[in-house]
């Protein structure tokens, strides 16, 4: 005799764990994207995912939480493919230039959710924006390293400071959501190669 589920419709269990926090930051994510953060309530968040307010709860404290997830997650994803191409054994110039190209390419396959997050951060509760700025800048840190590295062993100019180059670098990611379009003549991967191209050519010793 088969025995009865005694769970309640959108209350997750077994195998369906790690699928409710997926529909949950995917249709959070559209609502977002078309409502605003501010004019999505939880109540849409949770028909839209089809899933109960206690299901959502258990995952998510908040709205708030939500948002932070949906960049939390890209910028784990962009660190864990940064600290592997820093540490790896490649020369400096292979390594910078595939840790620009990678970062423009996760940027744009995470397009929609970088965009939403850059919109609605300023809601973010204090708390959370400072967390979202320390993970950043830690980020940033490590990729400015591999700039620093060049600049102390002679194969990058020194005359601009790290700093100034990496915030220009990261200033023309963050614009991609305002003219990349999926489908066009150039693929993310191309976007990315010509990135990491300008950045070393910019950081190539005069003379």
């Amino acid at each position: 005799m088969t025995r009865a589920s005694t769970r309640k419709p959108g209350e997750a269990g077994g195998d369906d764990q790690a699928a409710v926090p997926r529909r949950l930051l995917e249709h959070a994510t559209k609502l977002f994207a078309k409502k605003g953060f501010d004019r999505t309530s939880v109540q849409e968040i949770v028909e839209a995912a089809g899933v109960t307010k206690g299901a959502m709860y258990h995952y998510f404290g908040s709205k708030d939480d939500l948002l932070y997830e949906i960049y939390a997650r890209v910028l784990r994803e962009q660190t864990r493919q940064l600290e592997s191409v820093a540490s790896s054994s490649a020369p400096l110039r292979e390594r910078l230039a595939a840790a620009a190209s990678d970062v423009v390419v996760s940027s744009i396959d995470n397009l929609d959710d970088n965009t939403i997050f850059l919109q609605s951060m300023h809601q973010l509760s204090p708390d959370k924006q400072k967390a979202v700025r320390a993970e950043r800048r830690k980020y940033h840190e490590r990729f400015r390293g591999l700039v620093e590295e060049g600049q102390e062993s002679g194969e990058f100019r020194t005359d601009k400071p790290a700093d100034v180059v990496v915030d220009f670098f990261f200033g023309s990611v963050h614009h991609l959501g305002s003219w990349y379009r999926r489908g066009g003549t150039l693929s993310a991967r191309q976007v990315g190669d010509h990135y990491a191209d300008l950045l070393l050519d910019a950081l190539r010793p005069p003379g």
